[in-house]
């Protein structure tokens, strides 16, 4: 698709981020999302291990991905997760979920990082098509958590 702007954002860019968020919140279908404060979004844009890429047509945030930096102590080379990756649906298979990928993954290898990974329900076959579509290579894990209250 022409005409899109891939953008990392900066601690200057608190409404496109907030934007994002509701791109997340329309495309994961979230009932009764409550946007957390300002305040507190923008000390994660403040964050150096915190990286936001947003994708950008005619103005209007149309999708992008947030990823947290983790270091670690097996390697001095850092990992990179990416926590969450959405566009508007009326934007998907165009090119936009790749471009993303492509930009995030440029950005970590510039900065040294050892790997880029995400995380897919396996449930979710557009999501696992998607990620084999970029070259992301699968693990055979099970993700368990520990639900706090």
């Amino acid at each position: 698709m022409e005409n899109i702007e891939i953008k990392k954002l900066t601690s200057s860019d608190l409404n496109q981020f907030i934007e994002l968020i509701c791109v997340f919140e329309d495309v994961f279908e979230m009932k009764n999302f409550q946007i957390p404060k300002s305040e507190y979004l923008q000390t994660l844009l403040n964050r150096d291990d915190f990286y936001v890429f947003v994708s950008i047509f005619e103005g209007q945030v149309i999708g992008g991905l947030t990823t947290y930096t983790l270091r670690q102590y097996y390697s001095e080379k850092p990992l990179v997760y990416i926590f969450d990756l959405a566009v508007l649906t009326k934007y998907q298979r165009q090119g936009i979920g790749k471009s993303l990928i492509q930009s995030i993954n440029s950005y970590c290898k510039d900065l040294g990082v050892e790997e880029v990974f995400v995380q897919a329900d396996l449930v979710d076959d557009y999501a696992l098509d998607f990620y084999r579509s970029t070259g992301a290579r699968a693990e055979g894990v099970v993700h368990f958590y520990y639900p706090l209250g």
